[in-house]
């Protein structure tokens, strides 16, 4: 004996021990899975049922411990989805259709995704749209006219910007900025 007392969880493994739960108990392994995930980031109740498959936890037990977080606020798709909304909005420029193809891919539920892409109306849709074209317009200084055109409205197009508002927001900016927009095709 070193003279030293040990208490439980002391030993060398104890940050182990508290990381992981003992494998015997599912329901303590998924409670703690779902918050080690939670811990980064916001995620869907799909996300985290997936981890928990994932990690061969019991669909009952998955359901418990998801339908718990769920109550006491911890899972919330309807806030995660405004959430994304905002910040991919903002943050990337993203439009409705690639915010509501974005959450599908994250398991929400469509009635909530499309509440949260509500949140943007066309007009800043179409803001959001002229800075984007705004901010690469002077990238394609040079090119030529229909050249500038397609880069311009393809990098909408990925954005997930209707082609007609894609091809009238960069002709006004082609326009705006002295480029002659007569004779352009009506697609690209």
């Amino acid at each position: 004996m070193t003279g030293r007392t040990e208490w439980p969880g002391d030993g060398p493994d104890s940050s182990r021990a508290e990381k992981e739960p003992s494998p015997q108990d599912p329901a303590e392994r998924a409670r703690a899975i779902c918050l080690r995930l939670l811990t980064g980031t916001p995620r869907t109740r799909k996300q985290l049922a997936d981890a928990l498959r994932k990690r061969e936890i019991p669909d009952d037990v998955a359901e418990e411990i998801l339908s718990r977080f769920e109550d006491v606020g911890l899972i919330d798709d309807a806030a995660f989805a405004g959430a994304w909304v905002e910040s991919r909005h903002h943050g990337r420029g993203l439009a409705r259709r690639a915010l509501a193809r974005e959450l599908r891919t994250k398991g929400v539920e469509p009635a909530l995704i499309q509440e949260a892409v509500d949140q943007l109306d066309s007009e800043q849709e179409e803001t959001t749209a002229r800075e984007l074209v705004d901010r690469k317009l002077r990238a394609t200084r040079g090119l030529d006219r229909d050249k500038r055109l397609r880069r311009l409205a393809g990098m909408l197009a990925r954005k997930g910007y209707p082609e007609g508002m894609a091809l009238r927001v960069v002709r006004q900016a082609l326009e705006a900025e002295g480029e002659s927009t007569d004779g352009l095709d009506e697609s690209f």
